[in-house]
């Protein structure tokens, strides 16, 4: 599925203990929330017809694509919603209909001095990572298919399978179901302009008030080489949501398995 007209957003520090080993956390420190493991705020990773270098769409499939210039970067394993966007007066967002999700490989560069989480988000084309299927969202709250889904991720090195980011159950989430979506509608409607966040509801009507959205809901914690070891020319990436009833933590598809696959260039 394409995604040209949709506004992405993602949610930073939605996971615990991924802010600080990522090595981010200071970038949020002048950043309140409402309780401690409160997300930090939300980031535009591509705007539809914007002329900044977020208006280049991003998302590839089988390719991952690093900068031409030396950059440090690491997969970001999350899980990726479709909204649709429910407008009301003056275009403020009054709900967020949850429609399906998938895997997402929020590929980020580790960029000192970047001043919008943003800058670190997106390069160009194939920078981020889509899962092969989407998965219908029977119901946006405990009891719905999402309850039974684990998130993991891999990254193949010279023919060497390593695990990168922790096997998660989704409901490991800090914030999800219906805390999420309140928090996100607040946000989108209310973050402002202020250090590495940046005034969504000012994006929206640059956008012309697209009718959905595609939210990454924040990376899981990183496992061991994940946390030492930077993508690199050669690798193979592997994002991996599976449901627990019917399938296990491996490569192999299923039809209830959404797995991205990327060749890193």
């Amino acid at each position: 599925m394409h995604l040209q007209e949709t506004i992405c957003l993602g949610v930073a520090g939605n996971f615990a203990h991924h802010l600080e080993q990522a090595g981010e956390l200071e970038d949020f420190k002048d950043v309140v929330t409402q309780t401690a493991d409160a997300p930090k705020g939300i980031f535009p990773f591509y705007l539809p017809h914007s002329d900044s270098f977020l208006g280049l769409y991003p998302i590839g499939t089988d390719i991952l694509k690093l900068p031409d210039y030396e950059a440090n970067a690491q997969v970001e394993p999350e899980i990726a919603v479709l909204f649709d966007i429910v407008y009301g007066d003056n275009h403020q967002v009054v709900d967020l209909v949850a429609q399906k999700f998938t895997t997402f490989n929020d590929c980020t560069i580790r960029k000192e001095g970047a001043k919008k989480i943003s800058e670190k988000k997106s390069w160009g084309a194939n920078s981020k990572g889509i899962g092969d299927k989407w998965i219908v969202i029977d119901k946006f709250e405990e009891g719905g298919v999402m309850d039974n889904y684990h998130l993991c991720s891999f990254v193949k090195r010279d023919g060497v399978l390593h695990p990168y980011g922790v096997d998660a159950p989704l409901l490991g989430y800090s914030y999800f179901y219906t805390t999420l979506k309140e928090w996100l509608i607040e946000k989108i409607n209310m973050q402002e302009d202020f250090g590495p966040l940046e005034n969504i509801a000012a994006h929206l009507r640059r956008s012309n008030y697209p009718k959905q959205a595609f939210v990454s809901i924040g990376a899981t914690a990183y496992a061991e080489f994940g946390e030492h070891n930077y993508v690199q020319s050669g690798d193979e990436v592997y994002v991996i949501a599976y449901d627990i009833r019917s399938d296990d933590a491996s490569l192999t598809p299923s039809p209830t398995k959404a797995i991205v696959q990327q060749k890193v260039s």
